[in-house]
């Protein structure tokens, strides 16, 4: 049988903002545990909430971005459920009245097509604490430093058919939340975090099957595996003959399974009621046109601009505008050394095979953007040729400082004098005769690819260091004057 793979996401942000949603209480990453926390956080009783103002704006922030509804009044609800690091007994979310409603992002796919994706919608919610299960001898530890860390939970449409389309779509959510500022987007740290809905159905059939979800995938890498090895799982139950059960799953990364974690909860499991103490929200139209008035560039609009501006291809395009921060690297690199294209293929190529080799994102860089737009100024005055530009990057990535002064302790500045590579050539050709004698006998149209022979040895005898535009110029001119 054919099947057709449904596929909805559910994902968390957390907001940057200085404090949590509803204490005064630090936000921050590594912090020893229990270290910040207020009477709210750890749920005393007679401790009251206080809104957080500089969520809501970040969220409407978010809701202007991606062209959604916006909520001119939302309320938060009580979500109850019992776990040891919720110790209020409920989480403070919304259900009814989200912030932001409905609207859709654009993801690109590999052919080059392009597929709308649409948000249902996009509510506040709290943090619950962390369980921690090492260094406690059959015990469990509670860390309530998450408690109350404002979350931005963004549920999408099931309107993804692959788990490459969930990775677009992930990923440009990624790009849209760094580009806001409104999230640092570190998963590695928890701050944007993925749970999938996953179904498979017969194709052709209009009725949706039974979903599972996935919890708390935070990988682009691991989401593409989590969804394949459950749709797999999913289509050998029911070609069996068996029937998938509702339910949430987790993905064991080290065996590339899924396993049963729980029994998927409907939304009454909770028994949402409306927080007594918060109130509604009320926004107006000013406040809304006021944050719409103030977005950056977004990651769409910074593509086009790429396109028009620099005449770079859609790919290359669409991968430099992926982050704010890979964007604004390859901006100052561009700047740097005057030449988009070049810039384009050093930051894609060289630069993110040493990041993706090192697992280092592209902020934590040790080759600076100055210093590769200055490396790259040196290819393009003839000072160094690409072999010695690689060389010089490596020294970089591993410390240097100034790439003069790498070129100048390598020896690896270009031999642009004419009459040096002249006579390197010369003796090239001489001590060549059979090389030469088959070049002269070949067809015209054939005698360009025969010039490598002669290129590689001009550039051995130089170690290198010859020019190449140069070495290939004048080695054509001596070799079709002998024929």
């Amino acid at each position: 049988m054919s099947w057709e793979i449904v596929i909805g996401l559910e994902i968390h942000v957390q907001l940057a903002t200085q404090s949590k949603l509803f204490s005064g209480a630090k936000v921050g990453f590594g912090a020893e545990p229990n270290t910040q926390t207020t009477l709210v956080d750890l749920g005393m009783p007679g401790a009251l909430p206080v809104f957080n103002a500089e969520a809501l704006r970040l969220a409407v922030m978010f809701g202007t971005a991606i062209d959604a509804e916006i909520g001119k009044r939302s309320i938060f609800a009580r979500k109850n459920y019992f776990y040891p690091d919720l110790p209020k007994g409920y989480q403070t979310s919304q259900m009814d009245d989200p912030i932001v409603g409905l609207g859709h992002i654009d993801i690109e796919l590999e052919d080059g097509s392009s597929k709308r994706i649409g948000v249902t919608r996009a509510h506040l919610e709290e943090d619950a604490g962390k369980s921690l299960h090492e260094d406690f001898d059959g015990m469990t530890g509670i860390d309530l430093n998450r408690s109350s860390t404002p979350l931005l939970e963004i549920v999408s449409e099931p309107d993804m058919r692959s788990a490459k389309e969930a990775v677009a779509y992930m990923r440009k959510m990624h790009a849209i939340v760094t580009t806001l500022g409104i999230s640092d987007g570190n998963m590695a740290e928890g701050s944007m975090r993925c749970d999938a809905n996953v179904s498979i159905r017969p194709k052709g059939q209009e009725e949706y099957g039974t979903r599972t979800e996935l919890k708390n995938i935070n990988s682009f890498r691991f989401i593409e595996r989590a969804i394949n090895v459950e749709v797999e799982r999913q289509i050998d139950i029911l070609e069996d003959g068996g029937s998938i059960t509702q339910e949430t799953r987790l993905y064991d990364a080290d065996k590339n399974e899924t396993r049963s974690m729980r029994s998927k909860e409907e939304a009454n499991d909770y028994r949402y009621f409306p927080c007594p103490d918060l109130l509604p929200i009320i926004i107006d139209d000013d406040y809304i046109n006021g944050i719409r008035e103030q977005l950056p560039e977004l990651p769409d609009q910074r593509r086009q601009r790429f396109i028009d501006d620099y005449q770079l291809s859609a790919y290359d395009s669409g991968v430099l505008s992926s982050s704010r921060t890979m964007a604004d690297y390859f901006e100052a690199v561009q700047n740097a050394c005057g030449d988009a294209k070049l810039s384009a293929n050093w930051v894609t190529g060289e630069l993110a095979k040493y990041l993706n080799a090192n697992d280092v994102e592209i902020e934590n860089s040790p080759v600076s953007s100055l210093q590769l737009g200055q490396l790259l100024a040196r290819i393009k005055d003839d000072t160094i040729n690409g072999k010695g530009a690689k060389t010089v990057f490596e020294e970089l990535w591993h410390g240097a400082e100034d790439v003069d002064a790498v070129i100048a302790a390598k020896g690896l500045k270009q031999v642009s004098d004419m009459g040096a590579i002249e006579a390197m050539v010369d003796e090239v050709i001489s001590n060549s005769p059979n090389q030469v004698q088959q070049y002269i006998d070949a067809e015209p149209e054939k005698r360009g690819k025969m010039l490598g022979y002669f290129m590689g040895q001009v550039m051995k005898a130089s170690k290198g260091a010859a020019n190449p535009g140069q070495v290939n110029g004048i080695l054509k001119k001596k070799l079709d004057a002998l024929c």
